[in-house]
C-alpha cells in the first residue's frame, strides 16, 4: 500500500481515524446507495401512467435497462478516484474559499437527498482527474487514486498538484492497474486513461476522428470510451439515432464485449462489416487478385453505370383514359421528366417511384387547362392508372441489386459494357465468374460480392444512418468496405481506430486520409497514440524491428511501462517443447495465449491435449481454472493475453499470399503480450528480426 500523505483538504475528523478505513467507509455507504437508487427503480409502478399496451411495454423496457445500468458489480470498483478542489468548481477563487470534494467513477450515485456520493468520469467536474498536472492543476489541491484487489478498497496515493515542494513522480498504483493481470474479457480503462487519450474521447459528436496508434496504446479503449462519453453529452440525441460498434470479427467483439456494460451503457450495438452487408449467405471466397479489384472504389461507379442502363428514354406517349375523357401526355414530354430525374441524382428506386407521380401531375396540368378542377387524390389515382404503370416498367424498371451484381459477374459483355474506361480487360476478367451462376440463390457469394450487393442496394434505395459509429481494426478495410461503413453514418460521426503496421489483407489502407475519403469523412481529424502502455519495452522493441519492413516511416511505439516484462526467443525442437513452454508460463497469474500461424494450429492441439493441457478458441471466455488460448494468428489481432508463446515466426510469414503482409502478421502477433512473450523456433527466424 502506498504511504498515505498528508491530506490539507481531509474532514477535520480525519486526522482522529485511519484515512483508508474512512474511504471503505465512503465505499460501503455509495454501494448503499446505488442499491437504493435500484430499488427505487424497481419498485415504480407503471400501471396508471400508461395509455395502452404499447406505451406500457415501451416503458417496461427503459425501466429494465436503468435496473440493468444501476447493477453494482462485486469485483468492480465503485469509485477509483478523488479530487480535492482548492475552490468551488465554476465559483469565483476567493482567498480562503472553500473547496469541494469528489469521488470519480463508473456512474453517478446520489444519496437519499440527491447530493452525489460518486461523480460519473465523464461529467466536466471529472475532467482534472485525467489532464490536471503540476504544470497546470486545474484548481486541484489533491488527487487521490485508489487501489483494490477484486472489490475491496486496499490502497491509495495522493499528489499534491498545487503544492510546488512536491516533485512529481510516476503513479505506483496506476501502473499496477495497466499491468494487471488478464482473465476474461476485455476490461474498461476508465481508471487509467491518458491526457493525450482524454482529449480523443471528450471530443465532440459533430467531428469524425482517426486514431493511428501501434499495439499497446489504447486506441480501442479509447474508442469505445468516446462511445460511452457521447452517450452521456449526447443522450437524447444518440437515442433517437443510434450507436454502432464495428470491430473485424465475432472474437474480438465478444472479447470487448463488457466494457460498455461495465459503463452503465447497454444500447450500443456492436457488429463486423459482414453482418452489415449481410443480404444473402455467403459461402464463396476469392482470390487475392479478384478481392483486390472487388474491393476497389472504381466498382461504385460499374455498380452505378450498370443499375442507370436499365432507364430507357420514351418512344411512346402515354395514354390514361378517365370517364369519356382520353389525356395524353406525349413522348419529348415524358422524355423531359425522366431527365429530370436523372439530373436531380436522387436514389434509384426513390426516382422510379416519384416517376408515376410526374406523368400523373403532368395530366392533372391538361385536366386545369380544361377548366376542371382536379385534387391530389385524382393525381394518385392516375398515378396508379394501369396505362402509367405499364410506361414506368418500361421506362425505370424495377432492379435488384444482387441480380443486378449477378449479371456483372456472370456476363462478359454486360461488365465490358459499363467498366469500360474504369477496369481494364485483366482486371474484367479477374472478377468475372469461370461459370456463371443460374439464380441468386444458386451463386457461391464472397464476402467481397456482398459489399457490392450492398454498394447496389444503397444506389437504389438510401441506407440508414447513425448518429455515431465506431470502426476498429480500420487498416484492414477495402475502399469498398469503408464505403459501406460510411453510409451507415452519412448524417452522423465516427471514430475509426487503426494501425497502419497492422494491416494484414492485400487491400490494406495506405494512407488514412485516403481511408477517410472512403468513407465520406474527409473532413475527418487525424490523431495519433505514441505512447505504449500495454507491452513491455523489450517485446516492443523486438516487434518494432519489423517496422521499416512493414510501414516506413511510422513512429515506433514507446513503452512507458516501469516494468520490462519478460523476453525470450527460445530454440525447440518439437511440438511438445512449446506446449512446455506454455506450461511454464501458466504458472503465472493471468491468462496465456498460443499463437501460430493457421496451419500449425492443429498440431498444436494435439500437443495440448496430449500433455492434459486444456485450451480455449478465441472468443472463449477464459476462466481461473482454464487460461490458455491457442489462437490462429489471422484472428489475434485485438487480442491481448498477459503472457504469450508464440510459434515458429517464420511459418506465421509462410501463411501470407506475399511477405509484407507475412511479416505485418507477425508484427501483430509478437505485440499480444502484457507481461511476457517466449518466441518458440525450430526453423530459422524471419531475417528481418535478427537483422
Amino acid at each position: 500500500m502506498s504511504t498515505p500523505a498528508h491530506d490539507r483538504l481531509a474532514d477535520p475528523h480525519d486526522r482522529f481515524e485511519d484515512p483508508l478505513a474512512r474511504e471503505r467507509s465512503h465505499l460501503a455507504s455509495s454501494r448503499a446507495a446505488l442499491r437504493a437508487m435500484r430499488e427505487d427503480v424497481e419498485s415504480l409502478d407503471i400501471t396508471d401512467v400508461t395509455a395502452n399496451w404499447v406505451n406500457a411495454a415501451v416503458l417496461a423496457h427503459q425501466i429494465d435497462e436503468r435496473i440493468k445500468a444501476l447493477a453494482d458489480l462485486s469485483d468492480t470498483p465503485l469509485f477509483f478516484g478523488r479530487l480535492d478542489f482548492l475552490h468551488a468548481p465554476g465559483a469565483e477563487r476567493a482567498e480562503g474559499a472553500e473547496g469541494e470534494r469528489f469521488y470519480i467513477g463508473r456512474r453517478h450515485v446520489h444519496d437519499a437527498g440527491g447530493d452525489p456520493m460518486v461523480i460519473d468520469w465523464r461529467a466536466p467536474v471529472s475532467q482534472p482527474f485525467y489532464r490536471a498536472s503540476k504544470k497546470d492543476p486545474m484548481d486541484i489541491g489533491l488527487r487521490r487514486r485508489f487501489g483494490y484487489t477484486g472489490g475491496d478498497l486496499t490502497a491509495y496515493e495522493d499528489e499534491h498538484l498545487s503544492d510546488p515542494a512536491e516533485v512529481a513522480t510516476t503513479s505506483k498504483l496506476l501502473q499496477q492497474e495497466i499491468e494487471r493481470p488478464r482473465v476474461g474479457p476485455m476490461r474498461d480503462i476508465v481508471a487509467t486513461i491518458q491526457p493525450e487519450q482524454d482529449e480523443i474521447v471528450r471530443s465532440g459528436l459533430s467531428g469524425t476522428v482517426c486514431v493511428q496508434g501501434g499495439p499497446g496504446t489504447g486506441k480501442t479503449a479509447v474508442g469505445l470510451h468516446r462511445v460511452a462519453y457521447l452517450l452521456y453529452a449526447h443522450r437524447e440525441r444518440l437515442a433517437r439515432t443510434g450507436t454502432l460498434v464495428i470491430g473485424p470479427n465475432k472474437s474480438f467483439l465478444h472479447y470487448i464485449e463488457q466494457v460498455l456494460p461495465a459503463l452503465g451503457e447497454l444500447t450500443v450495438q456492436q457488429a463486423t462489416v459482414d453482418d452489415l452487408v449481410a443480404h444473402l449467405e455467403v459461402r464463396g471466397t476469392d482470390d487475392a487478385a479478384a478481392a483486390i479489384v472487388k474491393g476497389d472504389a472504381r466498382m461504385a461507379e460499374v455498380l452505378r453505370r450498370a443499375l442507370y442502363s436499365h432507364v430507357t428514354m420514351p418512344t411512346e406517349p402515354v395514354v390514361v383514359v378517365r370517364g369519356s375523357r382520353r389525356w395524353r401526355v406525349p413522348a419529348y414530354e415524358l422524355e423531359e421528366l425522366v431527365r429530370q430525374l436523372l439530373e436531380r441524382d436522387i436514389r434509384y428506386g426513390a426516382a422510379r417511384e416519384a416517376l408515376p407521380q410526374r406523368i400523373a401531375h403532368a395530366v392533372l396540368v391538361q385536366m386545369e387547362r380544361s377548366g376542371k378542377a382536379p385534387d391530389d387524390r385524382v393525381q394518385d389515382a392516375v398515378a396508379r392508372n394501369s396505362a402509367v404503370k405499364a410506361a414506368v416498367k418500361e421506362i425505370w424498371p424495377a432492379v435488384d441489386p444482387a441480380k443486378l451484381v449477378l449479371r456483372l459477374l456472370g456476363d462478359a459483355d454486360f461488365l465490358a459494357e459499363h467498366a469500360a474506361g474504369i477496369l481494364d480487360e485483366d482486371e474484367q476478367k479477374t472478377i468475372l465468374w469461370a461459370k456463371p451462376a443460374r439464380s441468386v440463390k444458386a451463386a457461391k457469394w464472397s464476402a467481397a460480392d456482398a459489399v457490392l450487393i450492398d454498394e447496389a442496394t444503397d444506389l437504389v434505395q438510401r441506407t440508414h444512418s447513425l448518429g455515431h459509429v465506431v470502426l476498429d481494426e480500420a487498416q484492414d478495410l477495402s475502399p469498398m468496405q469503408y464505403r459501406a461503413v460510411g453510409r451507415r453514418c452519412t448524417t452522423g460521426s465516427a471514430t475509426v481506430l487503426g494501425d497502419l503496421a497492422q494491416g494484414t489483407t492485400p487491400w490494406a489502407t495506405r494512407s488514412w486520409d485516403e481511408a477517410l475519403t472512403h468513407l465520406g469523412k474527409r473532413e475527418g481529424v487525424i490523431e495519433e497514440l505514441t505512447a505504449g502502455f500495454r507491452v513491455p519495452t523489450d517485446v516492443i522493441a523486438y516487434a518494432s524491428r519489423l517496422l521499416p519492413h512493414i510501414a516506413p516511416g511510422l513512429t515506433p511505439v514507446a513503452s512507458v511501462r516501469e516494468n520490462p516484462g519478460f523476453f525470450e526467443v527460445r530454440p525447440v525442437a518439437a511440438p511438445e517443447d512449446v506446449v512446455a513452454a506454455c506450461a511454464e508460463l501458466l504458472r503465472n497469474e493471468g491468462s496465456t495465449g498460443l499463437i501460430a500461424a493457421d496451419a500449425r494450429v492443429p498440431v498444436l492441439a494435439e500437443a495440448l491435449a496430449a500433455a492434459g493441457i486444456t485450451c480455449l478458441a478465441p472468443g472463449e471466455e477464459t476462466t481461473r481454472e482454464t487460461r490458455l488460448t491457442l489462437v490462429p494468428a489471422s484472428l489475434a489481432k485485438g487480442l491481448e493475453y498477459d503472457y504469450v508463446v508464440l510459434d515458429e515466426p517464420q511459418a506465421v510469414v509462410d501463411g501470407e499470399p506475399d511477405e509484407r503482409t507475412g511479416l505485418r502478421r507477425l508484427y501483430v502477433a509478437l505485440t499480444r503480450a502484457v507481461s511476457g512473450l517466449v518466441v518458440a523456433h525450430a526453423g530459422p527466424l524471419p531475417v528481418q528480426l535478427t537483422e
